[in-house]
């Protein structure tokens, strides 16, 4: 009896290394014959194909017939139309279509009537596409005379202007962090372009104005570089020419803090609703969501217009910060208002509409497996310069490796790779030979004993 267990449990391991072996190769071949990963090196998100699909057909259709697009909750294009006429033609384009009272046309004539009133420091208003509204924001330090007559405006407009009154105040990120300072304050460097001949930083146009000194420590033993040009207000971008005039080795990276850093590919314009990453040299890496463009918000500095509105928390010192999605670069950090605790709004910059007023382009990162990208504007990507505690200097090399790291055992256990079915057939390759071995050496022991009978 004891002899038919043994047996049994003997063929039922092997039988279970045979499986193992063959689920192994399984795995592996898969593995294999699908495209390969991406290296974990920017935080993803599925948004562009849509934010693509969905501006496309904007453009074709026009302001009048159209009141903007996002990136629905399930990943799909959404479009707000006038008419039913229209959304049969979105329909089949393949987004889905949502029918509004006011058309683009309408929403920024309601922007323009709102910029031509008395300036009121601490407030700012955006497009929202999915409520069809403009929605103006009135900080804690706007009074309420001030409130009460710009919302005399408003009521002028039209009942498609909401007011909301928010917490903190809107001021530009500036003091407070580094890696990058001088007399005017303390910013964040955001990506490193180039003009074909020399290397610069472009980060946020408040952070000082044209002929600051930049240093990368606080001893102000290292000069990076010095302001040579910017707008602020109005728009909020500069530029910082490197002291040398070269990047370094590892422009393409951005650092998100702990030694880590992502490769950026391209430059391009985000969509309501897309997911988006900032990296900052007070806060590190923080992610959300893109609430609305075409912002603008009344800094007591001044008026900046066509910012990006997101609800990426943000804190002093990650001004200039890169803003990115799928490797892709979109902006740099202005200001807004709260904090990481609370949370809060940020507004960006947008990077194609800076760069092209400064005629640079990024420092091309090829995408894995591609050419390298002509050097053009929205062309070739490269990012970096955006320094977090413990990360690299601006144009210094950090590591890529992704916001979690990618050490060998998370690299073998990710079932796209080919590491799981490799760690199957090693288990089930082991648990093969030790049954072998179990069974020689019982039979090994099972003639010795006979032959000890028999000649014995």
């Amino acid at each position: 009896m004891r002899h038919a267990r043994r047996r049994m449990v003997r063929r039922v391991a092997r039988l279970a290394a045979v499986g193992g072996l063959l689920l192994g190769g399984t795995m592996v071949t898969r593995a294999v014959a699908s495209e390969p990963p991406d290296e974990p090196a920017v935080p993803y998100t599925s948004a562009r194909a849509a934010s693509g699909t969905s501006a496309g057909l904007v453009s074709r259709l026009g302001a009048d017939r159209t009141a903007g697009h996002w990136v629905g909750s399930d990943g799909r294009p959404v479009v707000a139309v006038t008419d039913e006429g229209t959304a049969a033609r979105v329909r089949r384009a393949g987004a889905e279509a949502k029918v509004v009272r006011h058309s683009m046309a309408e929403l920024k004539s309601a922007t323009e009537a709102l910029r031509s009133a008395p300036r009121v420091p601490g407030t700012a208003w955006a497009l929202d596409y999915r409520s069809n509204e403009v929605v103006v924001r009135g900080d804690s330090t706007v009074s309420r005379d001030d409130w009460s007559r710009l919302t005399d405006v408003a009521s002028d407009i039209g009942g498609f202007v909401r007011m909301e009154r928010t917490e903190g105040a809107f001021t530009t990120r500036l003091n407070g962090a580094e890696p990058i300072l001088s007399t005017a304050g303390r910013c964040s460097a955001g990506f490193n372009v180039t003009d074909g001949s020399d290397d610069f930083i472009l980060t946020a146009g408040h952070c000082g104005p044209t002929g600051s000194v930049w240093f990368g420590d606080e001893g102000g033993d290292r000069q990076v570089g010095r302001t040579v040009a910017g707008s602020f207000p109005g728009d909020d971008f500069s530029l910082v020419e490197y002291a040398d005039g070269e990047a370094g080795e590892g422009a393409e990276v951005v650092a998100v803090g702990g030694g880590k850093g992502v490769r950026i590919t391209g430059v391009g314009e985000p969509a309501v609703g897309q997911r988006v990453f900032r990296s900052g040299s007070t806060s590190g890496l923080r992610d959300g969501r893109v609430t609305a463009l075409e912002a603008t918000v009344n800094y007591p500095e001044g008026t900046v217009t066509g910012l990006i509105e997101t609800d990426v928390c943000a804190e002093p010192g990650d001004s200039g910060g890169p803003m990115f999605s799928e490797g892709v670069a979109l902006g740099v950090t202005s200001g807004g208002n709260g904090d990481c605790d609370k949370g809060g709004t940020t507004f960006f910059q947008p990077l194609p509409e800076a760069m092209e007023a400064l005629g640079v382009r990024l420092l091309a990162a090829a995408r894995e497996g591609a050419a390298p990208s002509a050097p053009a504007a929205n062309g070739g990507g490269g990012a970096g310069g955006a320094t977090a505690p413990g990360g690299a200097a601006p144009g210094a090399t950090a590591p890529v490796t992704g916001v979690d790291g990618s050490t060998l055992l998370s690299r073998l256990t990710d079932r796209r790779n080919v590491g799981p079915g490799m760690l199957v057939v090693a288990g089930s390759t082991v648990a093969l030979v030790a049954t072998r071995w179990i069974r020689a050496e019982h039979d090994r022991k099972a003639y010795r004993r006979h032959y000890s009978a028999t000649w014995g």
